[in-house]
């Protein structure tokens, strides 16, 4: 069951965390988990972002974050995807679609026209699902730390 988190998972769901710095990832310059804590409750409780959480018999079983935050000139209203995670111990049973396509879901009903996210170079299984998801296209992502 893929569900919106609740304001008291706050807790849980930076422990997930942890599945996204494990290697192939690694841990984020400045990560501070006060400061994520904080965020994760913001994600939670605004009417422009969600954090989803995947279920089972009480085990949160993955989490994905989105966002309603620009209206492209060229696209329109992009829900961006910021952290999407599956326990290790539950991938490839469809917890990464269920999550995706809840994210989909919530950005339609939110007027988004489309969804994207960003995925290391080094997360080649993370690719393989993304690209059996069939996106419209791939591209390029570059970042600066300010």
């Amino acid at each position: 069951k893929v569900r919106p988190a609740l304001p008291a998972e706050v807790e849980r769901v930076l422990g997930m965390y942890e599945w996204l710095f494990a290697p192939p990832g690694s841990l984020p310059p400045g990560w501070d988990p006060e400061r994520a804590r904080e965020a994760i409750a913001e994600t939670i409780a605004s009417a422009d972002s969600t954090m989803l959480v995947a279920e089972h018999r009480g085990e949160l079983l993955g989490f994905c974050s989105a966002y309603i935050d620009l209206n492209s000139v060229r696209y329109g209203v992009r829900c961006w995807v910021e952290d999407l995670a599956v326990s290790p111990e539950h991938r490839s049973q469809g917890v990464g679609k269920a999550l995706l396509d809840a994210a989909k879901g919530w950005a339609r009903e939110h007027g988004a026209t489309h969804l994207e996210l960003d995925s290391g170079e080094a997360r080649g299984e993370a690719h393989r699902f993304y690209d059996r998801e069939d996106p419209a296209w791939r591209g390029y992502q570059y970042t600066w730390l300010l």
